[in-house]
């Protein structure tokens, strides 16, 4: 699930959020986003209620984590409590490996945008390229798993923002991440951040990617959270 963006009084959302996963699942992965303005009281209500479920826990962050520059104390609080962040790194649990970054914008497939030109734009997109880069890195140290499961923020498709205004396509995620990941033979790709977007596409390369942002979910008429068996 993703896009929990859980505020100062979201314990009762995030527990309706969260209800029934321990009976469905081995393991639950959260595509960032799990606080609205990524201020640690935030964050402290969001583990409160993971510290209820019996589960591993993996996750990035996203965006609005990084709202208000409290990112680092996020993961060091998230960490403590014995959640698994993914910064462009990797978990095992069991023989399934898990690799994942929030990855960043940049635009997909023909359309997407090259470092020329202003400074700005070079830093703005090199930032993208970076991520791509850190996540391709990571993913290499889990050629022994028998299955790898990607995890971002950021879409890695063009096919999932569908519903979204395609003037935002560039700046919600890019195709860079795709073929990171792709290169690495992952099983299948999880994301959020596109709260207006389709549940599910396919990259290039046709490895499954499923947008589980929870909003997109439930409009939809599903659970919050995405059951995936690997």
């Amino acid at each position: 699930m993703a896009d929990v963006h859980c505020r100062l009084d979201g314990r009762d959302e995030a527990r309706r959020l969260l209800d029934g996963v321990a009976e469905e699942a081995r393991a639950v992965v959260l595509a960032g986003d799990l606080t609205d303005t990524g201020r640690p009281a935030e964050m402290e209500i969001l583990l409160s209620v993971i510290a209820e479920i019996p589960l591993p826990f993996v996750a990035v962050l996203g965006n609005h984590d990084h709202e208000t520059d409290h990112h680092d104390r996020l993961m060091e609080m998230m960490e403590d409590a014995g959640v698994t962040v993914l910064d462009a790194s990797v978990h095992e649990i069991e023989d399934v490996g898990f690799v994942g970054t929030k990855g960043f914008c940049g635009g997909f497939e023909e359309r997407i945008v090259q470092p020329f030109g202003e400074d700005a734009l070079k830093q703005f997109i090199q930032t993208g390229i970076d991520e791509a880069i850190r996540l391709e890195s990571a993913a290499a140290k889990l050629d022994e798993c028998r299955a790898i499961v990607g995890v971002l923020h950021y879409a890695p498709i063009r096919d999932t923002l569908a519903g979204e205004p395609p003037e935002l396509y560039p700046l919600l995620g890019t195709s860079r991440l795709a073929n990171a990941l792709d290169r690495r033979g992952v099983r299948v790709i999880v994301h959020g951040h596109a709260h207006h977007g389709a549940m599910a596409g396919t990259t290039a390369h046709g490895t499954p990617v499923h947008n589980v942002s929870r909003f997109v979910r439930e409009r939809a008429g599903e659970k919050p959270y995405l059951v995936l068996e690997v």
